[in-house]
């Protein structure tokens, strides 16, 4: 048979053993087959980018192909019946990231990125599967494994080149100040000017598991915040967000990342938490950059509804957005979307009024999910960034 084209809709099994509408991406002949052997780089169309993959031919239905279908493809496959927790987690993958980028711009940014460079990583105990495409150099384009110092984020393309590094690295925690530690976590402050090889390999490193364009490899301009988990052999990295030493436009927070082996324990909101901990003790109020990506972009909502809700839930009286986001340092336009998007609030003789309904507010905070973990201001020692001499 002739190969599949690149732009084919066909069904392929995914993981769960099931057959969900795949569009092709890409496809490259195998070294080993034939002429006409291939594996395809296919996307699953109801599912986020981070789990495009290589398949083999004999996991696609060829009786499903269909070479020129609308973009609704997904739905209208028969036969795939999908749970009300299943259509919820995909929906939650499909929270717009790219709100900023003009059409042009996106479809060059995911031309060049469709397909991903590297397949797993090792990092300290984790062997990782990457999510997406990262601009590592030209001489890691044959490689599929890349081999990270937990500690320094050195990559290499060989375990024993990993081997033989950990025995010479002396470094046991990023390099820079430790800011925050309560019990076994810890916050590092890393300035990219003065560690310009390690903010540059956190980038690369960060690139593997975020799909939007926002990521800087000239980190002179950026302070970066590492999460790590501390035990006897050292502070291993757990999460991580960047932030602007001048911002413009008062972006508290540029990238944010927590590493999939530590996902859904609570470090993302941590992070986030903590960037508007530092806009307290600035003064300030806060917001991150856009576009933030799907996971950033759900997390965010979670904070902003927890926090606010807390507030209204415990204050007595009328409150006004602006003293909501003198308490807390968020953003009045974050504050007055996030209350909106809950229908919390209404617009009467010209102004914004909120209606804290307890019972209201008890639903949306239990909608909302558990918090993160507490930052403990008290154990915070950091003072705002000042240009030196």
């Amino acid at each position: 048979m002739q190969p599949l084209e690149v732009g084919t809709r066909v069904l392929c099994r995914w993981r769960d053993g099931k057959h969900h509408p795949v569009k092709v991406i890409e496809r490259r002949r195998l070294q080993s087959g034939g002429p006409n052997d291939y594996e395809y780089y296919v996307h699953y169309t109801e599912f986020n980018r981070r789990l495009d993959e290589w398949v083999r031919l004999e996991q696609l239905d060829l009786d499903s192909v269909e070479n020129d279908v609308d973009e609704k493809v997904e739905d209208k496959v028969t036969g795939l019946k999908m749970t009300r927790h299943q259509k919820r987690k995909i929906d939650e993958t499909h929270v717009e990231g790219h709100e900023e980028l003009d059409a042009a711009s996106l479809r060059e940014h995911e031309e060049f990125t469709k397909v991903k460079n590297i397949a797993t990583i090792e990092l300290g105990r984790y062997e990782i599967e990457t999510w997406y495409f990262s601009p590592f150099p030209p001489e890691y384009n044959d490689c599929l494994n890349l081999y990270f110092c937990e500690f320094c984020l050195t990559f290499m393309k060989r375990k024993q080149q990993l081997q033989r590094h950990m025995k010479k690295c002396d470094l046991k925690h990023p390099p820079g100040d430790e800011i925050y530690r309560s019990g076994t976590l810890s916050m590092f402050e890393v300035d990219g000017k003065k560690n310009k090889v390690y903010g540059q390999n956190l980038c690369y490193l960060a690139k593997l598991f975020l799909d939007h364009k926002t990521l800087y490899y000239d980190v002179d301009l950026f302070l970066f915040y590492v999460l790590c988990e501390c035990d006897d052999r050292g502070c291993h990295m757990v999460g991580y967000f960047s932030k602007e030493k001048h911002s413009e436009e008062s972006y508290n927070l540029a990238c944010i990342l927590t590493l999939p082996p530590y996902q859904r324990k609570g470090y993302g909101k941590f992070l986030i938490a903590f960037s508007y901990e530092l806009s307290k003790k600035e003064g300030k109020v806060g917001t991150p950059e856009r576009p933030l990506s799907d996971l950033g972009l759900l997390s965010y909502r979670g904070y902003w509804t927890r926090v606010l809700l807390d507030i209204l839930k415990k204050h007595k009286g009328n409150i006004s957005i602006k003293e909501l986001s003198d308490m807390t340092a968020i953003r009045a336009e974050d504050i007055l979307a996030t209350l909106q998007a809950l229908e919390l609030i209404q617009y009467r003789k010209g102004q914004h009024v909120i209606c804290a309904d307890p019972k209201v507010l008890d639903r949306h905070l239990k909608a909302a999910g558990r918090g993160g973990l507490e930052v403990d201001v008290s154990k915070l020692i950091w003072t705002p960034y000042k240009e030196q001499g």
